[in-house]
């Protein structure tokens, strides 16, 4: 027997999530954790099936000790053989209505992570495999230049990183984001991108270039300045150190920046709004934007349970908080709402935010990019009508 594992059937949109009550108590959390050698520099416990499952698998010891012949996750890379590249929204709470996801899953970890839930809808586990089992789309510059070029099609700001980081660590490898960033390049269309990663600056070349026509923006999200609570939150994102450099090596370079601080946890990072606002002003920061943290779905219970493991001590009054900042439960999805929070402790945070923008000279003025540059290319159609 090379491993012991269970498969029981279940409801995992039912066990996944748990009850939605304000409880402080940790009923709903899955006791399906993975032993730690297994997930090393891997930032949740777990591993539990998708709430579209009806099966789930769970690794037990059975007495054979067969539990220390699993191996441990290793980042495994598959194609994505999307015919599209560009993702429509029509949300009225985000600023940008179209957006490039070059990579499904993320490899930095992040344990808050509000699109781990999209794993799913791939059959696949919203907790280890998102940030283990990771999908490619390496035909997406050629896909973008091809939609780019239709003749219905209209500029606008193209968001990217706003799902997962265009800059996690198989970008090296892949490149997918610069040949994109190439392709919008050319054909001046504006760009915004949001990450976590340093390895941004690989592409100053192409973005100092896009700055100076104002089609590029770039923005960091810096959650903490202690070391170790981002070693433990997201395990395999740029260090704030590095965040924070790559903001004023950006800066400096005349791209525009921005530092979000996000997402705002209370009890556990809120008390950083202030430094961090600080620190990316020395850096040459203009604009600043922060998020609440958000647990939707099966992020509940995976950022729960990280919570519990890692600091203990804190677990109900954080939990408590958060119930507070969103109407007595884990997550409101409400439009208008949903990134900010409401109640007391919600508008505080908000107000510490703007007293401390206005004390470091964030937001005086908002960059907006432009579409007057913006040459589509030729589209086949447009092509063969050189030989009518």
């Amino acid at each position: 027997m090379s491993r012991s594992s269970a498969v029981r059937k279940v409801d995992p949109s039912t066990e996944s999530r748990g009850p939605q009550r304000p409880s402080p108590d940790t009923t709903g959390l899955l006791d399906v954790n993975i032993e730690r050698q297994r997930r090393r520099g891997r930032g949740t416990l777990s591993n539990a099936s998708g709430r579209y499952e009806p099966l789930a698998r769970i690794a037990f010891d059975d007495g054979w000790q067969s539990l220390e012949e699993l191996p441990p996750f290793k980042t495994e890379v598959s194609v994505d053989t999307t015919r599209k590249i560009i993702t429509r929204n029509d949300s009225p709470d985000i600023s940008f209505d179209r957006s490039i996801n070059p990579y499904r899953g993320c490899e930095h970890g992040c344990v808050y992570c509000f699109a781990r839930p999209t794993h799913a809808y791939l059959g696949l586990s919203p907790g280890l495999d998102f940030e283990s089992k990771l999908f490619v789309k390496p035909d997406a510059a050629e896909l973008l230049e091809k939609e780019l070029a239709s003749p219905n099609y209209q500029p606008k700001v193209m968001a990217i990183g706003t799902n997962t980081d265009p800059y996690q660590p198989i970008e090296r490898r892949y490149q997918v984001m610069r040949r994109i960033l190439e392709v919008l390049d050319k054909a001046g269309h504006p760009v915004g991108i949001v990450t976590k990663s340093a390895l941004v600056l690989r592409d100053l070349d192409i973005l100092a270039r896009m700055a100076e026509r104002n089609l590029a923006k770039v923005a960091l999200s810096v959650t903490t300045l202690d070391s170790e609570l981002a070693r433990k939150m997201e395990p395999r994102a740029s260090t704030p150190v590095r965040r924070l450099e790559a903001l004023r090596r950006l800066s400096q370079a005349g791209i525009p920046t921005t530092v979000m601080v996000a997402p705002i946890i209370p009890a556990l990072n809120d008390n950083e709004i202030e430094r961090i606002l600080d620190a990316a002003a020395a850096a040459g920061v203009k604009e600043a934007g922060y998020v609440l943290l958000r647990l939707p779905l099966e992020v509940r219970d995976l950022f729960r349970e990280w919570l519990l493991a890692n600091y203990p001590d804190r677990y109900r009054h954080v939990m408590k908080l958060i119930r507070d900042m969103r109407g007595g439960r884990d997550y409101d999805s409400t439009w208008g709402t949903r990134m900010k929070g409401t109640g007391p402790y919600a508008w505080l945070i908000g107000r510490r935010f703007e007293v401390a923008c206005e004390k470091y000279g964030f937001n005086q003025k908002k960059r907006k990019l432009t579409t007057e540059h913006f040459q589509p290319g030729k589209s086949g159609a447009e092509q063969l009508s050189l030989f009518a």
